[in-house]
């Protein structure tokens, strides 16, 4: 089952929703702005993603902007923040078959979807 990590507010993410739709397969939407990801799942989205905190990280915000840009931060301390800002995380991201994209562009939800 498709798994996407969603902001219906967000533009590219209804962007990747609708791709997901679009696809036919069956899927999950997780309002992650709502969910309040725990730390493992956070972690385990990371791992899925093959990235570090800070590829996930919307660094345009104004809280990262604010509170976190230029400082020295280690991986963990970006999932701290992550976790007390989830809307820093970049959206949509999808989860497929143990493989997973940040939908940006929309056509890596696509190539995900395709394998």
């Amino acid at each position: 089952m498709i798994k996407i990590y969603h902001n219906p507010r967000c533009r590219k993410s209804r962007e990747g929703l609708a791709i997901v739709e679009k696809s036919g397969k069956p899927f999950e939407i997780i309002k992650y702005l709502e969910a309040n990801l725990t730390r493992s799942e956070l972690e385990q989205i990371l791992k899925t993603l093959d990235i570090n905190a800070s590829d996930l990280v919307r660094k345009q915000e104004a809280i990262w902007k604010s509170d976190f840009k230029g400082k020295d931060l280690s991986e963990e301390m970006i999932v701290d923040a992550l976790l007390a800002h989830p809307k820093l995380i970049e959206r949509p991201v999808v989860i497929y078959k143990g493989k997973g994209v940040i939908g940006r562009p929309a056509e890596n939800i696509s190539e995900l979807l395709a394998e």
